[in-house]
């Protein structure tokens, strides 16, 4: 049912064989052993990135939590509308919850397919998934100091000793490697409980799972060991080993990157601020010049002057301009000839033909 899982781990950890089997010989036990740890490493590197990616959620869980705890404060009885709240703040943050569970979700069935797949080297056994017969042999013939990888300690001393090895070689390889997973899952999860906030090591729930994570966890891989496959202990041991180094060198790229960042707002608001004794520059207001769109246009007068020679303003016969010279110069023409007897002629003055009519004064718009 799980093919497609067996098949993949088997075709990996077959690869690996080959390539240290051509150094060490194929039924040697150090190519068997190094075929686990680097099936393991394999595995892990391909998982590189979604493990980042669930660091990264992590830290921004942290971040926003406060607003989580509004959120729980303000829906509190109702839990449709908080759900709703909180995927809407996980949307805007750029957060999946899942994403955070996936390394772990991979490894829980790479774990069973190599369970599986060691379970089935046993012997007389003539295929297993992508392994030939010479190679279900060659297993089963292949030791690590004196022990068998496939076998494990309760298996019994008569099975043991069909097997060709006994329970005291196979306690002095796994009592070392027991010891080794319990003390690398303890320090993996030391690290991942250090980077966690005060508020989060203060709810009740997550401090019991430190407990659990920090004591439990390591004495079930030492208790449980016995009861699997030597090299099924041996890719616990590697997994460890890859988690820890893991953690280092990803919490280390992103204290580094967060570090950066808080340097940059530091220095970008220096630059902004003034200097010490200096006065803050305040931009100058600069009077708009442009058109308003649907403003009527302002006419601006010059002042003119009179046929007497002298300026006036706007009430006097100046406003009047030259349409008044005009209607005067008119009645001169009409009047008794150009020397001006009888009308005003060249000189502006009323003539016999009666004073000219002012002209129309026009309304001063205002501005």
């Amino acid at each position: 049912m799980l093919n497609f899982i067996y098949y993949p781990v088997s075709a990996i950890m077959w690869f690996w064989h080959k390539v240290f089997g051509y150094v060490f010989g194929e039924a040697s036990g150090v190519a068997w052993a190094l075929a686990v740890v680097f099936l393991v490493f394999t595995l892990r590197a391909l998982l590189y990135k979604p493990f980042v990616h669930q660091v990264r959620s992590m830290r921004k869980m942290q971040e926003f939590a406060p607003e989580v705890q509004k959120l729980k404060a303000k829906y509190g009885n109702d839990r449709q509308k908080l759900a709703a709240e909180t995927q809407k703040l996980q949307s805007q943050q750029g957060v999946n919850p899942l994403g955070g569970c996936l390394p772990v979700l991979v490894q829980v069935p790479v774990f069973i397919g190599l369970f599986h797949v060691l379970r089935e080297f046993q012997p007389g056994k003539t295929q297993n998934y992508i392994f030939g017969a010479s190679e279900v042999e060659s297993f089963n013939t292949a030791s690590l100091f004196g022990a068998k990888l496939g076998a494990w300690v309760t298996m019994g001393a008569d099975e043991l000793a069909a097997l060709g090895t006994s329970i005291t070689s196979m306690l002095i390889v796994m009592i070392p490697l027991m010891i080794a997973a319990g003390i690398f899952t303890h320090i993996t999860a030391r690290h991942s409980v250090a980077r966690q906030t005060e508020a989060q090591a203060a709810n009740p729930q997550s401090a019991i799972m430190n407990k659990l994570m920090l004591y439990v966890f390591p004495i079930g891989v030492v208790v449980g060991a016995p009861f699997l496959p030597l090299a099924v202990l041996i890719y616990w041991v590697a997994n460890n080993l890859w988690t820890l180094g893991q953690q280092y060198v990803v919490y280390r790229k992103i204290d580094a990157e967060e570090a950066g960042k808080k340097a940059q707002v530091i220095a970008d608001r220096q630059a902004r601020a003034p200097r010490p004794g200096q006065k803050p520059i305040r931009p100058e207001t600069v009077a708009r010049t442009e058109k308003t769109p649907g403003a009527k246009p302002v006419t601006r007068r010059s002042p003119t002057v009179d046929g007497a020679g002298s300026t006036a303003g706007g009430d006097g016969p100046a406003a009047r301009g030259e349409t008044e010279r005009t209607e005067v110069t008119g009645a001169g023409a009409n009047g008794s000839g150009t020397n001006g007897t009888g009308g005003s002629g060249a000189t502006g003055r009323p003539g016999a033909a009666g004073p000219a009519r002012p002209a129309a004064r026009r309304p001063r718009k205002r501005r």
